[in-house]
């Protein structure tokens, strides 16, 4: 897509710090981390987000997540990381080009996980759940 912020990194047409390429897929640290070390990676062909990208992409993506996941955990001495993928506006996606977050994370960090929603009651799980797998049969 000609004028994504994402593609153009991918082109080599906006500058990045880039620390993992082939054919398929590119990773660069993040221009607004959460912490440093914060490492985007990103198939080069373009779709929205990870609903929309290809099955064979996916084969081919989390084994290059992990590759660049290691490298960061590694370089920042980091004590744990997040991988996440934002899907959506309602989950935080701003540039609409499918992307994994690394996120390195360090116990003093001071960065807190999203709290948890208990079901007010089991049947409420259980129905949906039921939902849910009703739709994994579609």
């Amino acid at each position: 897509m000609d004028d994504c912020i994402f593609c153009k990194i991918a082109r080599h047409e906006l500058p990045a710090e880039i620390v993992y390429e082939d054919a398929a897929f590119i990773a660069f640290l993040d221009i607004n981390p959460v912490n440093p070390g914060h490492t985007l990676v990103i198939p080069k062909e373009h779709h929205a987000n990870l609903l929309e990208e290809p099955e064979e992409t996916l084969r081919d993506f989390l084994p290059v997540i992990q590759h660049v996941a290691r490298a960061v955990e590694q370089a920042t001495q980091a004590d744990g990381l997040n991988v996440t993928f934002n899907i959506k506006p309602a989950a935080g996606q701003v540039i609409f080009h499918t992307h994994a977050h690394i996120i390195p994370r360090h116990a003093d960090d001071g960065l807190r996980h999203w709290p948890g929603k208990p079901y007010a009651t089991q049947e409420d799980a259980r129905k949906l759940a039921d939902a849910i797998r009703e739709r994994m049969n579609e």
